[in-house]
């Protein structure tokens, strides 16, 4: 179990040199490791409705950009997804040859190419539409719990430099 005290004499002792490298790289005192192992697990719950619907999790999240704001650059999904074009391109070339997706340079400026849907990919949220919940129901967490680690995330994401509204739910409201 991470060591909120351990954690906090770290904080204090590196300060005055006197960290002790063994205990920092205990697992156990790793805030990486728990994030990781969760972050695989949840993602690994989205698989088997994935799997139905021929989309792995990051076709899915593209999707997700998408379906809440239709005509959105390479990126602005990259930025919203935190995805490089390296990830992104062979993504889209897979989506748009299954016919869900349209790629256009923008009239405005050829260096920005935008991503619509078309009709396949808007119907895809209809059998999409439950995915949510089905996840939601795999996990054994009250819900204010989950809205507390929702939030911790984000606040995470913010102070790790996940631009300012880049939280979609955030966005939603504003």
């Amino acid at each position: 179990m991470f060591d909120k005290i351990y954690l906090h004499k770290m904080k204090r002792t590196v300060k005055t040199m006197e960290y002790d490298y063994r205990e920092g790289m205990k697992l156990a005192n790793q805030l990486c490791f728990p994030l990781y192992a969760a972050a695989r697990n949840v993602t690994g719950l989205y698989a088997p409705y994935l799997k139905a619907l021929g989309l792995t999790y990051t076709q899915y999240i593209v999707f997700l950009v998408l379906w809440e704001r239709d005509g959105v650059s390479v990126t602005e999904i990259g930025q919203r997804l935190m995805l490089d074009n390296g990830t992104l391109s062979p993504l889209l070339k897979k989506l748009e040859q299954a016919g869900y997706i349209l790629r256009r340079r923008s009239p405005e400026d050829d260096r920005v190419v935008q991503i619509t849907l078309t009709e396949a990919g808007r119907n895809l949220q209809q059998k999409a539409r439950d995915i949510p919940l089905q996840v939601a129901g795999c996990m054994d967490l009250p819900a204010e719990k989950a809205q507390q680690l929702y939030d911790l995330l984000y606040e995470l994401l913010r102070n790790q430099g996940y631009g300012q509204n880049k939280n979609p739910e955030k966005e939603t409201k504003a």
